[in-house]
């Protein structure tokens, strides 16, 4: 005679005593959770709630323009450099006397500062700022 019994594995209740499913999670008999159920949670979600409303301000700056600073016409300063670089009068009109007298006494640099300031002046956006 065969009998097709299937062996179930077993443990007992930590409650009652009973004997229960090793699987189980409460206890058929006295209804008390024996273990902590395994679940696969649901990935939880993420909220940003970004309300960022700091305004970047630079207190060293007067109304955006910087301290001690004098605003120069980018093209008078190009065609006094192109006419009269070698006298050193665009330094003259940026308020930079020391340098306008050394471009007055040495002809714009030996004709490199006044060759460079032409071209850099070029580059310069219109207003520009003289420190």
């Amino acid at each position: 005679m065969e009998e097709n019994t299937t062996v179930q594995e077993t443990k007992f209740c930590k409650e009652c005593g009973q004997k229960i499913a090793k699987k189980a999670v409460i206890c058929p008999h006295c209804g008390c959770q024996v273990e902590e159920a395994k679940s696969e949670a649901a990935p939880q979600q993420i909220v940003i709630n970004n309300t960022n409303t700091n305004q970047n301000v630079n207190q060293n700056m007067n109304g955006g323009i910087p301290f001690g600073a004098r605003l120069r016409n980018k093209w008078v300063a190009f065609f006094l450099c192109l006419f009269l670089g070698a006298v050193g009068a665009h330094k003259f009109y940026e308020g930079k006397v020391g340098m306008g007298i050394l471009y007055l006494l040495t002809g714009g640099l030996f004709g490199f500062g006044w060759f460079f300031n032409t071209v850099s002046l070029l580059f310069k956006p219109n207003p520009y700022y003289v420190f």
